[in-house]
């Protein structure tokens, strides 16, 4: 009995002090814990409840949408709209637990076509998300299973898309962000001239670039807290900057006009069998371009557009016969002859150890200067400028703006080539008085047609009508450049006829019923893939109405099947004068009554 009571004793004892230090030992922890929690509510409670709203804060970048491009009547031919990226966090995924439907969950809860989603973590949410974007769940699978919080989806999907992305109740797990789509409404349409924007939205390439700073906006922001779901948490909000859209920038382009060259170029193109073909409307009295066209089919915004240059802007050729329109004018200008001077031409010329021959074979013919023109004689050309210097030659070809760049600003605009008198050989002094050993390229030719057609004074080209901010004003772009003289008003006047008559040489199959036509046709041989003169360039400018003139057209074809300009180009250029006179509703021309002599 005392042993037992011994023992009872002994764990008695030793039971009563392991409460003791156990005791002791909860209320160390309990002052520790006290201690700890006056820490962080007294102490360092602000610097936690800032670290922990920091972590919930977030900064969203406003996407600033692109300006659009517009033609002169306001019809769109680019323009961005709303569109966004769907982001998924492969973290939140690969932990994603789906929510069963039952009458307590509600509309929270997760299902596909009525039934349970079947699976969990990265698959669950690309069986849920495959269907609403279209896309393989196996490959929406992937992307979430990698590492990090960030995994780009799918770009440019539609507000649609992105509202049934929203009750998939994957908050946290999938969201989206807005950005643009660049859309062009006109398919191939000016395709190279319009160009492209690259995937940051910057243009690289035709109008996009050129305009790229003004149709560029300016993106603005959010910063805001966001809780678990992925939400905006109301009320944190503290600080913001409204996005700027960037400005829409008008054309002097003309849709109709621009559609209907174009057509025309692309039917020309397959009936003449030439390799391509260029094409330019402009109008005369502002320095307008309503059309500017290739028969290079691309599409607005496709690679092929950002990373090429349009054929109407970059291609340069020799002119041809057309050159003897602004050669003859500096003769007039300086007095060296009238236009009614007799020559007798012979078809064949030699002057200095060089021969000079025209197209077909003639007698020794009695033409008139403004007969030289009207049937574009080579010969009757170096005949004429037998009394013209080089420098003389040199400085009207030039003040033609010939070899000039013309200020447009288009990118890839190649200038042609104009090589100084001091550079010339003996030939080339000649060739040059018919268009031959220099190159231009459609909008120089077409401006230089037009100073004729302009009394004389050469006006600056313009391509941009007007630019309108986000805030709705609009300012008129001004062409770069001054108007500048070239011509008295009556030598213009006496080119002018001339061209008339040279117009009226081929009336029989180049012509716009009710209306007078001034205008010169060209046919050059130029170097072709071989390196040798195998290659024809063959154009037609035309002015229209020749008694009130009011467009230039111009039309270039390389190596068609007929060769000679005013049977090829000339054509496609009445094709495309007839439309601008009904488009535009141009009363018909009166009577020709006091055409120049072209033979004696």
């Amino acid at each position: 009995m005392k042993f037992v009571r011994r023992i009872y004793a002994i764990f008695h004892r030793n039971l009563l002090m392991k409460t003791m230090a156990i005791g002791v030992i909860l209320a160390l922890l309990a002052c520790m814990c006290l201690i700890q929690l006056a820490n962080v509510q007294l102490i360092n409670g602000r610097d936690m409840a800032q670290a922990a709203a920091q972590s919930r804060t977030i900064t969203v970048t406003l996407k600033a949408r692109r300006g659009k491009i517009l033609d002169t009547n306001g019809s769109i031919l680019a323009q961005s709209v709303e569109r966004y990226t769907i982001i998924g966090n492969p973290e939140e995924a690969q932990a994603f637990i789906p929510t069963t439907c039952t009458k307590q969950t509600g509309d929270n809860c997760h299902q596909i076509d009525g039934k349970p989603v079947g699976a969990t973590g990265a698959a669950a949410v690309a069986r849920l998300l495959a269907p609403v974007l279209g896309m393989d769940a196996t490959e929406l699978g992937a992307k979430l299973s990698g590492t990090g919080q960030y995994a780009v989806l799918k770009k440019d999907v539609t507000p649609a898309v992105k509202r049934k992305i929203s009750k998939l109740n994957l908050g946290g797990i999938v969201y989206a962000e807005l950005s643009n789509e660049r859309l062009y409404s006109n398919g191939t349409l000016m395709g190279a001239l319009l160009g492209g924007v690259n995937d940051e939205g910057e243009g690289v390439a035709g109008i996009e670039q050129m305009e790229n700073k003004l149709l560029t906006g300016k993106d603005g922001y959010q910063v805001y807290q966001r809780g678990n779901s992925g939400v905006e948490i109301p009320g944190t909000m503290t600080e913001s900057q409204d996005a700027v859209n960037g400005s829409d920038v008008t054309l002097t382009i003309d849709h109709d006009v621009q559609w209907y060259v174009e057509k025309v170029l692309k039917e020309g193109r397959e009936k003449y069998q030439s390799a391509w073909g260029v094409a330019m409307v402009q109008d005369i009295e502002t320095g307008d371009i309503l059309a500017l066209a290739d028969s290079d089919e691309v599409q607005a915004g496709s690679d092929q557009a950002k990373l090429g240059v349009s054929r109407a802007v970059s291609e340069t050729f020799e002119p041809g016969s057309i050159g003897k329109v602004f050669a003859m004018s500096g003769m007039l200008q300086l007095g060296l002859h009238q236009m009614t001077d007799k020559f007798t031409v012979p078809d064949s010329y030699t002057v200095n150890g060089q021969t000079y021959k025209d197209a077909t074979t003639h007698g020794a013919e009695h033409w008139t200067l403004a007969g030289i023109l009207e049937q574009s004689s080579n010969v009757g050309m170096v005949m004429a400028g037998d009394k013209m210097s080089n420098e003389q030659r040199y400085d009207f070809i030039s003040k033609f703006g010939i070899g000039q760049n013309t200020g447009l600003g288009l990118p890839g605009e190649s200038s042609g080539v104009l090589h100084p008198a001091d550079e010339w050989d003996q030939r080339t002094r000649n060739t040059v008085l018919f268009g031959q050993g220099y190159t231009v390229n459609v909008m120089q030719i077409t401006n230089a047609v037009a100073v004729i057609a302009n009394k004389g004074v050469k006006k600056p080209q313009r391509i941009i009508k007007s630019v309108t901010d986000s805030e709705g004003h609009t300012q008129e772009k001004k062409a770069k450049g001054e108007a500048t003289r070239v011509l008295d008003e009556q030598v213009a006047s006496q080119m002018l006829n001339a061209m008339e008559s040279a117009a009226d040489h081929y009336s029989s199959f180049v012509k716009v019923d009710g209306y007078r036509m001034a205008a010169k046709s060209g046919t050059a041989e130029v170097a072709g893939s071989d390196g040798r003169l195998s290659s024809i360039i063959s154009d037609y400018s035309a002015i229209i109405p020749a008694d009130n003139p009011r467009y230039v057209i111009t039309v270039v074809l390389k190596d068609p099947q007929g060769s000679f300009g005013g049977l090829t180009a000339g054509p496609l250029t009445a094709e495309i004068g007839e439309f601008l006179m009904q488009k535009y509703e141009i009363p018909a021309s009166s009577p020709r009554t006091d055409a120049i002599a072209v033979d004696w």
